[in-house]
């Protein structure tokens, strides 16, 4: 019998915000499925939310997309009749449903559905808020759909968007894909009552401002995490957990603080939210290319599949189409194979063998530009490719919070490095669709051009 796929993908959750990794908020759900399964200690993501969701369902790099698929997008990313995860699956039997945010495309033909998708709900822009589900303000504001038709619901989107995916999982009669990609905990920050009242006898902070949005932020992870335990439970009942593969991880790194231009597109959010989520112990935030911003928690939890352990292979986010297709003994034809730039790494995961291979990120249409080769990894910019004058060098295992700047020390590997990031660099912008070449998303651009800052190679998010 063909295994279900359960992946769930949180919105800007950092790697200390369960409580498994020492945080206070309470993540219980999630907590007992890592303890259950297998915790991936080094996943990697991209440092936003359109780069890694391009990533997860094409198995490719977004930079092949060009620039516009590095930052966060309201036009569409992937070239129309590219091969996704979804469609992929389709061909072999599969039922495929996305739930929750989408942010691949806002535009009319560049819904989910049209992308390998059975059924798809919840927002096709990026953060929405949580109750009246509108996304910031102007063409794509009113972002709220079922199968590409925009709708309005009442109720909170994390309880929305679980139930259609609880309702639709238990219609199906055959293998599925359920995508739960929830648009917790990205701003603006706005949970149940009850979820915030959960922590009120507690003091997180001693500046009231910080703990009052400490406790915010904590509730709305709280009700993320129950609706995980729900969607589970849902499973459970229909006696198909045993058969089911699941996959928990986030988008990217906490963003930590509120940054500048929140007032712009989240009026009174700077105010209201001082203190978010965190990535303790690493360094960095989302929009970086510390690890704090691309290293993510991650579990796979399979019933009687697979033991519970940890495992440190460094994993990518492009890995999991060409290894979710070898667990379900899908081969894929040469040509998408040959375009792939994940790897099949479900050996590596379960233990019997480990091969050095390359990451690389490209953020922001080239300006940030990071490599990791084994234990080592680079972080530069395209105007300092050629010099390496600025350039960061770190010992991964022995330096995973990235204090100690090596580039200096080791010259010859610092080289080899950049010339790595060069050849990859050069096989950006391959598959740019046609339509994009006379647009741009003006927002977004500004967002991030105000939320990433490049300063030679030292990577600052730009915060209160």
């Amino acid at each position: 019998m063909k295994p279900n796929i359960l992946f769930v993908l949180a919105d800007d959750l950092g790697w200390g915000d369960l409580s498994s990794h020492g945080s206070p908020i309470r993540t219980p759900h999630i907590d007992r499925l890592m303890a259950a399964g297998l915790e991936l200690n080094q996943h990697y993501v991209q440092p936003m939310c359109t780069p890694t969701r391009a990533s997860l369902l094409t198995g490719r790099y977004p930079s092949r997309f060009g620039s516009h698929a590095t930052v966060p997008s309201n036009l569409p990313v992937i070239p129309d009749a590219h091969p996704t995860l979804p469609s992929i699956l389709g061909a072999n039997g599969y039922k495929s449903g996305l739930f929750g945010k989408w942010h691949l495309g806002a535009t009319e033909g560049s819904e989910p559905n049209k992308f390998g998708f059975d059924y798809s709900y919840g927002s096709l822009s990026g953060g929405v808020d949580p109750y009246n589900h509108k996304y910031r303000s102007g063409d794509y504001s009113h972002t709220w759909h079922r199968n590409g038709r925009r709708i309005s619901e009442n109720g909170h989107a994390t309880d929305l968007i679980t139930e259609e995916c609880i309702s639709w999982i238990e219609r199906q009669h055959g293998p599925w894909f359920a995508y739960l990609s929830f648009t917790a905990v990205h701003a603006p920050i706005k949970a149940p009552v009850e979820w915030i009242d959960s922590y009120r006898n507690q003091i997180y902070d001693e500046d009231v401002q910080k703990d009052e949005s400490f406790k915010r932020y904590a509730g709305y992870t709280s009700h993320m995490d129950s609706a995980i335990g729900s969607v589970i439970q849902a499973i459970d009942i229909k006696r198909e957990l045993d058969n089911t593969l699941v996959v928990f991880t986030s988008d990217n790194g906490a963003i930590g603080h509120c940054p500048l231009h929140a007032a712009d597109v989240y009026p009174g959010w700077q105010q209201d939210s001082p203190r978010l989520g965190s990535n303790l112990p690493y360094r960095g935030f989302k929009a970086q290319l510390y690890e704090g911003g691309i290293r993510t928690p991650t579990l796979i939890y399979w019933k009687n599949k697979i033991a519970p352990n940890n495992n440190s292979v460094p994993m990518h986010i492009s890995d999991w189409l060409p290894t979710i297709c070898d667990v379900l003994e899908i081969s894929l034809p040469d040509e998408t194979k040959s375009q792939l730039d994940g790897t099949n790494v479900w050996n590596d995961l379960v233990g019997n063998s480990h091969v050095d291979r390359t990451i690389y990120w490209n953020f922001k249409g080239g300006n940030g530009l990071a490599i990791r080769f084994g234990k080592w990894k680079l972080i530069t910019s395209k105007n300092d490719l050629d010099e390496g004058k600025q350039t960061e060098l770190y010992n991964i295992d022995q330096d995973p919070y990235e204090k100690n700047n090596l580039a200096k020390t080791y010259p010859e590997r610092t080289l080899q490095l950049l010339n790595m990031i060069k050849k990859e660099y050069s096989c950006d912008y391959l598959s740019v669709r046609k339509d994009l070449d006379r647009f741009t998303d003006p927002l977004s651009e500004q967002i991030t051009n105000k939320l990433y800052q490049t300063k030679s190679s030292s990577f600052q998010i730009d915060v209160l």
